[in-house]
């Protein structure tokens, strides 16, 4: 396994064919050209070398939803297993076991349904916590704290008892958030950038704007113009203050969903993960933590259904690639091959057989049951020269 950092090389001399590779740059052309997709930022990785970013745009996309040559994408729920990694170094740390209930380290989190809930089912959407709060768009509207959407998690009705059904739950996910930042003392988007971000290199990186990309310099506009904006859906019209585009969501955060970040930071995470949680110098994860988080965990839930363990599977925040369902990451790719989507129009994947992945960013949501960035990762993948 290879263990070095990135290195930008044309694509023909990262071992994809030509002709395959003229594909997927006319396809990236064409969703932007069609109005599919206003920007699309592609980036590819594949046995330690990279194609660096290439940059796509519809003619119509222009102000601050044009793209510049250093673009930062917000990248919604790609930040569920980036936040995944950073309970998992608590494990390896020892601070934490991911069989510990949630309520030890949250004691609020004490009504008595769910007083068996563990860091393990939050990180495989098996808590039976809801996606959203039923006040989600009131509380954004508000510009409400995390510590409300804390709240509102610890009195939320189940939908079902911990293990027994899996249901997407970002709302776990702010728990895990809150979990990493009493664990290790400092808020989890301080230690994401301490034990993560910087000692891979990933400057262009955060888990919430922090003060200083909103200030400039004599020799540097502020790092925020450099954020492209979102085509934002029917419900966040008008809410320039509290929507996708605007600073409070910018700079809150979300631990399920407020990353923001470059295709190139992304492709050394990537890296990362395929190389075992090393990058350079850098060990972030071990090889062990790696091998887990990227695998099947349901197995490990006896009172789930043959069919959610065999066809929903997740790994530690690592959604697993769904071939049969309609948001599968990629037509021609095994079930060994993990990563996630964001709702504002990105994904990521990684394939540790080809040594394989790609970083694929747009400002377009996604349509449910529809996404052409699947076909996009077909013709990635099909590529590849034999």
């Amino acid at each position: 396994m290879m263990t070095g950092e990135l290195r930008c090389l044309p694509p023909e001399a990262m071992g994809f064919d030509p002709a395959g590779w003229k594909r997927v740059t006319t396809l990236a052309g064409q969703l932007c050209a069609e109005e599919v997709a206003p920007v699309l930022a592609l980036q590819v990785v594949h046995a330690g070398r990279t194609t660096g970013p290439l940059l796509f745009a519809s003619p119509a996309a222009e102000g601050p939803f044009a793209i510049r040559q250093d673009p930062i994408f917000l990248v919604a729920s790609l930040t569920k297993p980036i936040l995944a990694m950073g309970v998992v170094q608590l494990a390896e740390q020892g601070l934490l076991a991911l069989n510990d209930r949630v309520v030890d380290f949250l004691p609020e989190f004490a009504k008595a349904d769910r007083r068996n809930v563990t860091v393990r089912h939050l990180l495989t959407h098996t808590s039976g916590l809801p996606d959203m709060l039923p006040d989600n768009m009131a509380l954004r509207r508000e510009q409400a704290p995390l510590s409300r959407f804390i709240a509102g998690t610890c009195e939320v009705p189940l939908d079902f008892p911990p293990g027994r059904g899996v249901q997407y739950q970002s709302m776990g996910y702010a728990l895990l958030g809150e979990i990493i930042s009493r664990v290790s003392r400092q808020p989890y988007n301080e230690y994401l950038r301490d034990a993560l971000f910087e000692p891979l290199g990933m400057y262009d990186t955060a888990l919430g704007t922090p003060e200083s990309w909103w200030q400039g310099r004599e020799d540097a506009p502020p790092k925020v113009e450099r954020i492209v904006g979102i085509r934002v859906p029917p419900e966040q019209e008008g809410g320039d203050d509290w929507n996708w585009n605007s600073r409070y969501w910018r700079s809150f955060g979300a631990p399920w969903g407020g990353l923001l970040s470059t295709p190139m930071d992304l492709a050394i995470l990537c890296q990362t993960m395929l190389q075992g949680g090393r990058y350079g110098d850098a060990r972030v994860l071990s090889s062990a933590a790696v091998a887990q988080a990227t695998r099947n965990q349901l197995d490990a839930f006896r009172d789930l259904s043959e069919a959610d363990r065999r066809t929903r599977s997740w790994g530690f925040g690592w959604r697993m690639n769904w071939s049969a369902h309609s948001a599968a990451f990629c037509d021609l790719l095994g079930p060994d091959a993990y990563g996630h989507w964001g709702a504002v129009g990105t994904l990521f994947w990684m394939d540790p057989e080809r040594e394989l992945a790609a970083v694929l960013l747009t400002t377009q949501p996604l349509e449910r049951g529809r996404s052409h960035l699947t076909r996009l990762s077909n013709a990635i993948v099909a590529a590849v020269a034999d």
